[in-house]
């Protein structure tokens, strides 16, 4: 966790993300701004200020399960110098690489997502077999809202709290939106969210995932802690 993190730098980084991904939206339809825009905030905080690093290498992961938020992580990406200019000027065309899911391989994407229901399993391995190893890792997850609705996330969700995993740091995007609609109208009985995940046997801290201090002074005060983030303060309808 970075001591030196600046709010207000963020705020500034936050802006910047997203007239890029307008820039970039303008030249190719494959894009979910509204996804990585509801994202930004969060994803910069874990890369800035939650995710350890030694030697210009991050001790840290981070996985970005909701695929289609994916620019708010190359956007991020780019402005550490891990992702070249050239990828996000060249973003799901012939001559790039950067396609509308992470891939594993390209300089910063651990794992390749975007199946929705995929990032919480491959989160709780990757938790696991540190535990076994003996390696100190934190891995930092971002799930979408309509991803709750993957049995395997729930799953994988009972799995972390029964092997007792306290090496994941979950973040919901909590939006409100998803490709049939407002949640909220067509899975009205998938609320209260917080409740059953609670149930699962998670700590739920429920804060406005647009507010960066909220987002970083929580994990502060919970570092040890399986943490589920959301922005439905922010985009309450």
């Amino acid at each position: 966790m970075s001591k030196k993190f600046s709010i207000s730098k963020s705020k500034i980084r936050c802006r910047n993300y997203r007239e890029r991904i307008l820039h970039v939206s303008q030249k190719v339809n494959a894009i979910h701004a509204a996804g990585a825009f509801s994202a930004l905030e969060m994803v910069d905080v874990i890369y800035y200020g939650l995710m350890r690093k030694r030697k210009k290498k991050f001790l840290d992961t981070f996985l970005m399960s909701k695929g289609h938020g994916c620019m708010s992580q190359y956007t991020v990406l780019e402005s550490l110098g891990i992702l070249k200019k050239i990828y996000l000027d060249n973003y799901c065309t012939n001559e790039g690489k950067l396609g509308c899911h992470p891939d594993y391989g390209i300089p910063g994407i651990e794992a390749s997502t975007g199946s929705l229901g995929h990032g919480m399993g491959l989160a709780v391995g990757m938790a696991h077999a540190d535990v076994i190893n003996k390696k100190d890792r934190k891995i930092y997850l971002m799930v979408s809202d309509g991803e709750l609705q993957e049995g395997s996330t729930w799953e994988n969700m009972m799995m972390a709290s029964n092997l007792n995993l306290k090496n994941i740091i979950c973040f919901l995007d909590h939006n409100g939106s998803q490709s049939f609609g407002i949640t909220k109208q067509t899975h009205p009985n998938f609320y209260p969210i917080k409740q059953k995940i609670q149930s699962f046997g998670w700590e739920c801290i429920q804060i406005d995932g647009h507010n960066q201090k909220e987002i970083f002074l929580s994990i502060k005060k919970k570092k040890n802690k399986k943490t589920i983030h959301d922005n439905c303060k922010y985009n309450k309808r």
